[in-house]
């Protein structure tokens, strides 16, 4: 436990409970508004994005990445070796990386410069009643406001023999790279976990229960993805039916399923379930301080971020809204900001929320997808391919596509999705052109560096307008960028 610069008393202006993105940007910025304020976590300071979320699945996906192209090796002329994976020594390097994260960017230096006293590694918190808060080893704190901010955790349903069952969380921590797995759900946790151990020769299966992955995606989107798995080896079962149970077996786990009336069984040394998201509430006692719960089981917020209960608010995962640790961030600090202020600010909705998912291949959006955009507006949709896109063809990287969609009458940018190498860096850049409010013709006139795989934004704008040439004002001037 470090209680650095902690107040003697157990009275706070604030209590933030909860140390992931969401509730380090609410300790802080309710430090820098003046308030006494204690930032207590159950577990260490970063929270599930850095000790369980994006910080070790990039790690695994980066180790992922370099299996790879060490076996491209002979490609370009360099001779090698296959290489082999020590999964021990990687899980060790994961461990270096969440220490380092902890130490140096989860903004330890800050909270304890800031005057923020901070309660980790103290196990669960609960409300004792309105305004008071027990930790697990007796300690009592109040407040007249308190931020939950304790993320979310994967849903387990009622499934029988559901403990047979791994989550991602138990699957990062393993101690050995299985020789089978079943993963089971189609959304972005199964995508990363079924390509990451595929690449490191896990034979995977994938199960989705919808008819196909990436359900809330476009088509051709999810399309690509699927295509992208299949060619590396990765079996997609879409529209597989309904889990019956899971029974422990000789060779692992099986997992009994039936479709249209007819049983089938799959069996897999590992099954990791990826079945969704859910609030970490469990042992909060919730009820003690009169905070609901939607149905989801998600904290009921209203658009200042406050709960059913006087002076206190919620944040991040916890929410059910916009579950990315930017949005957990922006949320921290419109928490605080409320619940220290006699005013009270919405949380402003600009629709610009990145998102992506380091698989191989990757893929990343931005903004509306095309099924969206129609509904509401004229669309002009622009596709570019990588294989057209000279630094792709260098590296051999030349699946995927970019994709821009636009308003036709106001040249308005409404969204970028991207399957292929660099997706996610690519959609980020959309991503700013798109909260700067630029057009189209003005995004085509941005001179990207060559050769590079973000220059594809350039070839799928320039395409953009000339595919719509009606669009109001959009005239590409005698200075745009060669599309390369």
């Amino acid at each position: 436990m470090s209680t650095a610069n902690a107040h003697a008393a157990d009275t706070f202006d604030i209590i933030v409970i909860g140390a992931g993105p969401a509730g380090v940007f609410a300790a802080l910025r309710a430090a820098d508004l003046g308030a006494r304020t204690v930032l207590v976590t159950s577990e260490a300071l970063g929270g599930m994005a850095a000790n369980d979320g994006p910080v070790p699945v990039r790690t695994l996906a980066h180790a992922a990445r370099l299996v790879r192209d060490a076996r491209e090796l002979q490609r370009y002329g360099i001779a090698g070796c296959e290489p082999t994976l020590d999964y021990t020594k990687l899980l060790d390097r994961v461990g270096q990386v969440v220490d380092e994260v902890s130490r140096n960017s989860a903004l330890r230096p800050q909270l304890e410069k800031a005057g923020v006293a901070i309660f980790e590694n103290v196990g669960p918190a609960r409300f004792s009643g309105p305004g008071e808060i027990v930790m697990a080893a007796g300690h009592n704190l109040r407040a007249d406001r308190i931020i939950l901010c304790t993320g979310g955790v994967s849903r387990r349903p009622t499934i029988p023999g559901i403990e047979l069952t791994a989550t991602h969380s138990d699957a990062w921590s393993l101690r050995s790279v299985p020789e089978t797995m079943l993963v089971i759900g189609g959304g972005a946790t199964g995508m990363q976990v079924a390509s990451v151990f595929n690449a490191f020769g896990t034979h995977v299966t994938l199960f989705e229960v919808k008819n196909r992955v990436l359900v809330s995606e476009d088509e051709d989107f999810a399309a690509a993805v699927a295509h992208g798995f299949a060619q590396r080896g990765i079996n997609i079962v879409a529209g597989f039916g309904t889990i019956d149970r899971f029974a422990s077996v000789a060779d692992g786990v099986a997992m009994h399923y039936s479709k249209d009336g007819e049983k089938h069984v799959a069996v897999a040394g590992l099954v990791v379930a990826a079945l969704g998201w859910v609030a970490r509430t469990g042992g909060l006692n919730l009820s003690a301080a009169t905070v609901e719960t939607d149905d989801r089981g998600f904290v009921k917020v209203d658009q200042y971020l406050r709960t059913t209960a006087p002076g206190i608010y919620a944040a991040g995962d916890i929410t059910g809204q916009r579950m990315l640790a930017p949005q957990a961030i922006h949320q921290g600090i419109v928490a605080s900001e409320n619940a220290l202020a006699d005013s009270q600010v919405p949380v402003p909705d600009s629709g610009v929320a990145p998102m992506g998912s380091f698989t191989d291949p990757e893929y990343a959006q931005v903004g509306m997808n095309e099924r969206q955009a129609h509904q509401n507006y004229d669309v002009v949709v622009a596709v570019e391919q990588f294989e057209s896109l000279t630094r792709a063809i260098i590296d051999g990287q030349t699946d995927g596509f970019c994709k821009l969609v636009a308003d036709r009458n106001s040249g308005k940018l409404l969204g970028c999705q991207v399957v292929g190498e660099r997706a996610v860096d690519i959609v980020q850049l959309a991503a700013v052109a798109m909260a700067a409010g630029m057009k189209v013709n003005e995004f085509a006139r941005i001179p990207f560096a060559f050769p590079t795989y973000a220059s594809v934004l350039a070839r799928a704008s320039l395409k953009l307008v000339g595919e719509a040439s009606n669009l109001e004002g959009q005239q590409i001037i005698t200075n745009a960028p060669i599309a390369l």
